[in-house]
Order: C-alpha cells, then sequence, then structure tokens
C-alpha cells in the first residue's frame, strides 16, 4: 500500500470526523490532508501558500473530492486538476452525497476516476473506506509520473 498522503475535500465537519474514524477502523495509515473548500483543495495540489512546503503536504495518492463545497465546486476543482500536465494522473475519486445523473456526467466528463455516493450509515460508511483501501490503495496501479514535476 502506498504510503503517500490522502486529501480529503469535505467542507461537513462531521463527515470529515466520520471518515477519519473509519480510516483508522479499516486501518488505512496513509496520512490524511483535509481541504474544506475548494480553493484549499486547489491550494494544496498547487503547493502554494501554506501548502508551499511539499515535505509536509507530499501531493496525494488519492483525492476524495466533495461536489458540494462553499468557494468552488467539487467540479471546478476537478476541472482545474484536469487542465494541470504535471497532475492528469492524479487519482480523483468524487465522494459526495449527490446521486444527480447530471452530476455524474459532469464528473466523468470532466475526468473523475470513480463517483461514489456518500453512505448515511457507520457501517456502510466503513464499508466503503475498506473497499477504497481495497481497490484504490491496494490493488490499483497507479500512475505517478506526477509526482516528479513537483
Amino acid at each position: 500500500m502506498d504510503a503517500r498522503p490522502l486529501l480529503l475535500v469535505e467542507d461537513e465537519k462531521n463527515d470529515i470526523h466520520l471518515f477519519k474514524h473509519a480510516l483508522i477502523t479499516e486501518h488505512i495509515t496513509n496520512p490524511l490532508h483535509v481541504a474544506e473548500d475548494g480553493q484549499q483543495a486547489i491550494d494544496y495540489l498547487d503547493g502554494v501558500g501554506q501548502y508551499a512546503d511539499r515535505a509536509q503536504f507530499p501531493l496525494p495518492v488519492l483525492v476524495l473530492l466533495d461536489l458540494k463545497l462553499p468557494v468552488k465546486t467539487g467540479l471546478q476543482v476537478l476541472e482545474w486538476i484536469r487542465k494541470q500536465p504535471r497532475l492528469e494522473t492524479l487519482l480523483v475519486v468524487i465522494l459526495t452525497s449527490s446521486s444527480e445523473q447530471s452530476d455524474i456526467n459532469a464528473a466523468y466528463l470532466l475526468g473523475a476516476n470513480s463517483f461514489l455516493v456518500k453512505p448515511s450509515g457507520h457501517t456502510e460508511l466503513r464499508d466503503l473506506v475498506k473497499m477504497i483501501r481495497i481497490y484504490w490503495l491496494t490493488l490499483n496501479k497507479a500512475s505517478f509520473e506526477y509526482t516528479e514535476a513537483t
């Protein structure tokens, strides 16, 4: 399993807390960085401002991106990511409460690697995080070309 961090882009404090708890329960040891709005996510990925120190804020192995965010929406963040040549292979999984077909279509058209709807219960969230661990952090063979350009 890759030990680089996960970037959770989420503005709901309760969802952040529940996700952190699910990571611990599922023995995911990757550090977790949280961006609470779309602009913070862009700043983190761009390595600017408070995120300029790549030793402290390395590029993530996986971005878990909510759609309904303040400042910039998740779709705006995803569009920005896919326009950055050095991030074009970065894995981005939409993790949102929306199951609107228009959101699903837009996310895939903008280059999302996956679209997951947040489960409503603790057990279901733990199961989802387990699947993230198994598929995205263990089985999936990701391209990490984007790390060399930083």
